[in-house]
């Protein structure tokens, strides 16, 4: 047997833990490796930086003419220092905050650190809520609990619907471009005011109790709470994330800077604190990413990814199913992009092991050597990374061990461990949400994440966790049997891989389990070679070599597991993507089992109708 390709090396931290075992069952877990001091808030690294690398660049996005605009970490502070100075000036302090509701951009990212400099919390807002939303129920709930003084948008007049909804009387409306049809303060303004010493004072003010940011998550009625992020769980975590790699120092001096291409929304926790405030904290620099791994938006990754070739590459397992597809075709895209390429990181769904590796094969091809994948765990309560697989593994799907300074408690349900944390990097609760933040903490002080978690070897926990579903949308079947839906979703998919995106696990007080399936229109493409069963929707749905594979597919699954618990009987196919509106889908992308089966009963109906549609796929 030959020996397989090596990894690109990495120098992890040690991998060891801690494990306390109780007579009731629970399991205690943290790391012998102390995690240390780390900065007070997190303009700090932004001020070290602007001395240590002034003319590197820190962020980067193309300009309406497509070539890239270039902010340097000296100029980055400056700009931020003169924009903690205009809202200083207009009176906004710690019981104030700044809105945004666009995406990721220079003016985003500067007005954010610009109110962390000025000690005034910076709420990002999901632009769902004011462009795809049609009630905009969510973005008039947020602004209620948040009640900012000043509001930014990128282009004013794609907000215009969305702010007409809004009291805003007293609040001002800034815009980078395009200005709204009413009187609003171009963002070059916020840049006109130099800073005088009450910035110095606010920055001195700023300490690890400070709020940073409120942030946004939805739970199972699918509104909105602001969760409270402080300058003490941004700066811990992302040092937590720093010391996974030993060797980061004779990295940079060999390939430079760590050097990112990333569309992650910064108003979700992963994008906004793990992505944009750990690279800060190592000095690397962001290229911000204006494609989506969307059939036509794609490709504005892909000449992105022709230009840059990043050392770190972070992204959902459909975007590296598209950049596969692409980088396969190419052997100029795959070149640049392996070139540096350390490791890369995956969330959001399972990566499954055949996309994995398909990944290693080109990877392989080209550099001679395969790539490190990790992921990591948390939660917007958490900063957010909790725990992440810091060891070189060929297998998919763990969330890895604790972090340094983290300690995860798992606890026993009736169906599996229910995991809680403690540590620097969790939230002190909800704004304006005394009884649910009371409710989301144990008499011991950990946070409940309501996530299950198992070990990959009970024997040796050192081999790392995971992930076993959402305690929280586990159900019975008619029987009294117990189904663990969140763990069964991820079986599912990854036994139809490529074909389903997403899926809602049914059998509620049923005789047995179904799946309503969102299809993965990149997958499908790989799945059905007939060209006429491409026609449309309709045809691609309906076509027997998609019925067939997810069939197969999901025969597999039920052999490897066959207990009523676990085996699969019927499939259906949804056209109509996740509701926002609908609570289907939250902030995170993640899909909310209870809002989506309450959505959708009459297709759940269908799938449980004797005798069976034609649409529905019976195992």
């Amino acid at each position: 047997m030959s020996a397989k390709p090596p990894f690109r090396p990495i120098a992890y931290l040690p991998h060891d833990i801690e494990t306390e075992r109780r007579a009731d069952g629970t399991i205690r877990l943290r790391s012998p490796v102390p995690l240390g001091d780390y900065d007070r808030h997190m303009i700090a690294p932004l001020r070290r930086h602007a001395a240590d690398r002034a003319g590197q660049t820190w962020l980067a996005q193309r300009g309406p003419d497509g070539a890239w605009i270039h902010l340097g970490y000296a100029e980055g502070l400056a700009k931020v220092e003169r924009i903690a100075a205009a809202l200083l000036q207009r009176g906004l302090g710690a019981d104030d905050a700044v809105m945004i509701l666009s995406g990721n951009s220079l003016e985003h990212a500067l007005l954010t650190y610009g109110a962390i400099a000025a000690g005034v919390p910076v709420a990002p807002v999901s632009q769902a809520y004011s462009l795809m939303s049609m009630d905009h129920a969510k973005l008039r709930y947020v602004f209620e609990l948040i009640r900012p003084r000043l509001i930014f948008v990128q282009q004013g007049s794609f907000f215009e619907t969305a702010l007409a909804k809004l009291p805003l009387d007293g609040v001002e409306v800034v815009y980078a471009a395009d200005p709204p049809s009413f009187p609003a303060t171009p963002f070059t303004d916020l840049l006109a005011v130099p800073p005088g010493p009450e910035v110095a004072a606010a920055q001195a003010a700023l300490g690890p109790d400070t709020v940073a940011k409120y942030l946004f998550t939805s739970g199972s009625t699918g509104m909105p709470k602001a969760v409270i992020n402080t300058h003490r769980m941004l700066c811990s975590n992302v040092k937590m994330a720093a010391m996974l790699m030993t060797d980061r120092p004779a990295v940079e001096a060999a390939l430079g800077p760590e050097v990112v291409v990333d569309w992650l929304p910064w108003n979700h926790t992963f994008g906004g604190n793990a992505n944009l405030h750990g690279l800060l904290h190592l000095g690397g620099t962001l290229y911000i990413d204006e494609g989506r791994p969307l059939p036509g938006l794609f490709d504005q990754t892909i000449e992105n990814l022709r230009e840059i070739a990043p050392t770190t590459y972070l992204n959902v397992p459909v975007a590296y199913a598209m950049l596969l597809g692409a980088m396969e075709k190419d052997d100029d895209l795959a070149r640049t992009f392996f070139s540096r390429l350390r490791w890369c990181a995956y969330g959001g769904a399972a990566l499954s092991q055949d996309l994995w590796e398909r990944f290693q094969a080109l990877a392989v091809r080209t550099v001679g050597e395969r790539i490190n994948f990790t992921t990591g765990y948390g939660a917007t309560e958490t900063a957010p990374i909790v725990s992440s697989v810091y060891w070189t593994t060929e297998r998919v799907g763990l969330i890895g061990l604790p972090l340094p300074g983290v300690e995860l408690k798992l606890v026993p349900t009736a169906t599996a461990l229910e995991v809680r944390v403690r540590g620097p990097i969790v939230t002190p609760g909800y704004r304006g949400a005394p009884a649910a933040t009371a409710a989301a903490f144990d008499d011991e002080g950990f946070y409940c994440l309501g996530d299950a978690a198992r070990f990959v070897d009970a024997d040796d926990p050192a081999e790392g966790l995971v992930f076993d579903g959402r305690v929280s949308e586990d159900f019975k079947l008619d029987t009294g049997t117990w189904v663990q839906a969140g763990k069964l979703r991820v079986q599912a998919i990854a036994a139809c891989s490529p074909a389903l995106q997403d899926a809602l696990v049914t059998g509620l007080d049923r005789p047995y389990i179904g799946l309503l399936a969102w299809p993965n229109w990149v997958g499908l493409q790989r799945i059905i070679t007939d060209d006429a069963a491409k026609t449309s929707l309709a045809t691609m749905l309906t076509s027997a070599q998609l019925v067939e594979h997810v069939r197969q597919g999901l025969r597999r699954h039920n052999e490897a597991c066959p207990g009523s618990s676990t085996r699969v009987k019927r499939c259906l196919f949804m056209a109509e993507p996740p509701s926002l509106d609908g609570h289907e889908i939250t902030d995170k992308g993640y899909i909310n089992q209870k809002a989506g089966l309450a959505r959708r009963a009459a297709l759940v109906e269908r799938l449980y109708a004797d005798p069976p549609g034609e649409d529905v796929i019976v195992v």
